[in-house]
Formats: C-alpha cells, structure tokens, sequence
C-alpha cells in the first residue's frame, strides 16, 4: 500500500496535489510520502514479531536522501552502509553507530578506519584478505572491530543478473565451503571479534525458496563453527524482499517472510540482523516527470517524450525494469505509445508499446514504485543536473534535495593554465 492516490480527478501525494509540486518546484522531481515510509517500516517490524529482538538496518543505498533515513531513524531503524559517504549520512541522520552495518566487498583503507573510528556495531566481512587488513588497522590504533563474515552460499536468488549476489561466480562473501576456515583463521587475529555470519543473496526476489535454501545453508555453517569451538552470537540475514512494480503483480509479503524467518532460524540461538532496503522505500515515492511533446512517427505508436531522463531513472535503461506510468491527471482515454527521455541514447526508453493514460504536450505523469534506486543512481550524463526531491507529510511538503543545475556540477571543474 502507498499514499499515492487519485482525489478529484488528480494524483495526490497524501494530502498534496501533485500538480501544486510540479508548480512550486518544477519536473522531473522525486516525491515520496513520509505516510507510506512509516507503515512499510512497521510492516516490516512486525512481520519480524516472531524473531527475538530483530536488529533492522535499512539499506542505505536504496535511498541514501537524510530526510528518508530520518523518518526510519525515528522508527528505530539502524544503517546498512556500504561505502563510507553512506556511513557519513548514516551518523547524520542520527542513526546510533552500534546499529550501524558496514558491508561492501571494496572497502578501503580509509574507510574500515573511518568505521572503526565511528564505533560501528559490526563490519560484514567479504574477504580474508580484507579481514587481516581490518584487523591489522585495530591493532595498530588499540580497537577491536565487531565482525560477521559474509559468506557466499552459491543460491540462485532468480532475480535479474546485475542484482544477483549469491551465486558463486558473483564477486560477493566467501566461498561457504571455506567459510570455517577462514572464521577461524580471522577469529585468532588480534583487533577482531569475530561474532557471526552474514548472507545476501540478491535483490528485488519474487519467491521465498532461494532465501530458504541460503538460511539453511548458513543454519548448518553456524553449527559447524560452534562444533570447532567457534563464538557465533549474531547472523545478518541481508534484504532482497521484492516489490510488485506492475499493477497486481505479487510478491512474498513480508509476514511471509517473517514466518519463514522464525522457523528456519528458531534453533540457532543468535541474534538476527537484516537489511531491508526496496520494501521499505520503493513504493514510498514516485518520479513525476512532464511531456515535452508527443512524437509522430511512421510506427502505430507515438513516442511521448518527457522531461525525465535515464540520468534521472537508471533502472530501466540498466536493467530493463518496469515502471508503472500513469498521467496525474487523467482524461479518460487510453492510447498506446512508447515513453521516452530526451537524453541522446536509444537507451533511454522507459516502455515500448505501453497502454497508457493519454498523454499530451506539457502533461504530467509519474513513474510509480521509483522511491528506491531512483534518486540514488542519477547522473548528469549529457550535461543534465541533477533531479530535486520532496518529503510530503500531511497536507504539507519540504524540498529535501535541491535541483542542482548542470552550472553547478560545471562550477568544480577548471581548466589548467597551461591550456
């Protein structure tokens, strides 16, 4: 459920109409609705109500905008962080640094010291060697580093291919079958306290079978290690909960998954972290975009192009994703068109031979479900600045991020003496 919904003729964000944000901050700009952030983050707690106090860490590079972390900072979520930028907007949203998560299989020198120096609560290793590194860095300034090994439990999450992190050719964890070794060997360093395991298999998953088989995996792994003499107090669990991005689409619901959770893991004596990202946000906010004009060509169909583009919405030039597209104001006919971004790249398509709202020149409309890996992966490929955003609260809103113009990326770049 969301909190984006027809009243009079018109899409509203909760109570705001979507024609007054166009007005007052203009297109393309992503909306999300601080309504519909709080109930999927309860949902989610809920679902959890099974599991002995479950620690959630929100995937921050869903959507990283500090205004969101904010919201689900209040709801008492943690931060799952993967680059050290991330962890900067975790701490400045007041996140709590002991319900901080740091994975990532590219952390660097800097940054495993920055997350030391935070006090984070635990470091997801992906690597040996970056567990001596880390380690290594502890001893050297006198901290010990709260650790879960990430482990790779070559399980198809059957999700797209770029978002599929549990197969054994994918770059993510540790083979499991080393996994043991490899725990013991980083539990003897000094500066390490090894706790735990973690596992993520992949993004945007649609049935619950492969997250089973990964749990059950790692269920048995935690039993090896205990049975070595090996501490194992906590298990990260990871994200990859789906969302319907097409109208009744289904996906696993997240007491579902909970159930699934509390049967798998009821014997194992650990306490539980997960990083839900997509469920919390995706259907939390929305790209709304407006048509420049509507293209006749020799094709059946029209192409209507909008002033959102591939830089502004990644997903569907990167992975091919659906979006559902709807006008805000909708006339009552329908038409079948192509939609399209004005950036000079084929690519930068959002659907062939939709059926759609009809739409004309300076129209609005929006792309549904885009509150996750929207914002975040923008550009500012073919000189385009960057898209604002807005939190809706109510019957009011806020710009949480501004538009920043192509001049102003412009600004930090010079040009040599010598040129």
């Amino acid at each position: 459920m969301d909190h984006f919904e027809l009243r009079g003729g018109v899409l509203h964000a909760e109570d705001v109409p979507l024609t007054k944000i166009a007005e007052e901050v203009g297109t393309p700009v992503y909306v999300y609705s601080r309504a519909t952030l709080i109930r999927h983050a309860r949902v989610f707690r809920d679902a959890l109500s099974g599991v002995n106090k479950p620690h959630i860490a929100f995937a921050v590079k869903s959507n990283p905008n500090l205004a969101v972390l904010k919201v689900l900072q209040q709801e008492g979520y943690g931060a799952d962080v993967v680059s050290g930028g991330e962890l900067v907007r975790a701490l400045a949203a007041d996140m709590a640094p002991q319900d901080i998560v740091f994975s990532g299989v590219g952390k660097t020198h800097d940054e495993l010291l920055q997350g030391l120096r935070a006090n984070i609560g635990q470091f997801n290793i992906e690597s040996e060697e970056e567990g001596y590194e880390l380690a290594s860095i502890a001893a050297r300034y006198g901290m010990t580093a709260r650790c879960a090994l990430r482990v790779n439990p070559d399980v198809d999450a059957r999700t797209h291919e770029k978002i599929s992190t549990g197969k054994a050719e994918n770059k993510f964890g540790v083979p499991i079958d080393r996994a043991a070794e490899i725990y013991a060997n980083l539990a003897d360093q000094d500066g390490m306290d090894m706790r735990g395991i973690a596992v993520h298999i992949g993004s945007q998953l649609s049935t619950l079978e492969p997250l089973e088989t990964a749990f059950v995996k790692v269920g048995k792994l935690v039993q090896e290690l205990r049975d070595a003499g090996q501490k194992v107090t906590h298990v990260d669990l990871g994200g990859g909960l789906g969302v319907p991005y097409k109208a009744g689409e289904i996906m696993p619901s997240p007491a579902e998954y909970g159930a699934m959770v509390a049967r798998v893991t009821k014997d194992w004596d650990v306490a539980l972290s997960f990083e839900p990202g997509r469920v919390i946000a995706g259907n939390a906010g929305i790209l709304l975009t407006r048509v420049i004009r509507v293209k006749r060509s020799s094709n059946a169909s029209p192409f209507i192009v909008v002033d959102a583009a591939m830089n502004d919405l990644a997903r569907p030039a990167m992975y091919g994703a659906w979006h559902d597209i709807e006008a805000v104001a909708p006339k009552g006919g329908k038409m079948n068109a192509h939609v399209v971004g004005p950036i000079c790249e084929t690519g930068d398509t959002f659907a062939m031979n939709r059926d759609l709202d009809v739409l004309e020149s300076g129209d609005l409309a929006i792309f549904r479900t885009a509150g996750a890996y929207g914002a975040t992966m923008a550009s500012s490929y073919n000189s385009r600045g960057f898209v604002a955003e807005v939190l809706v609260d109510g019957d009011k809103f806020a710009v949480v991020a501004d538009r920043l113009p192509a001049a102003d990326i412009m600004a930090a770049e010079r040009v040599p003496d010598w040129l």
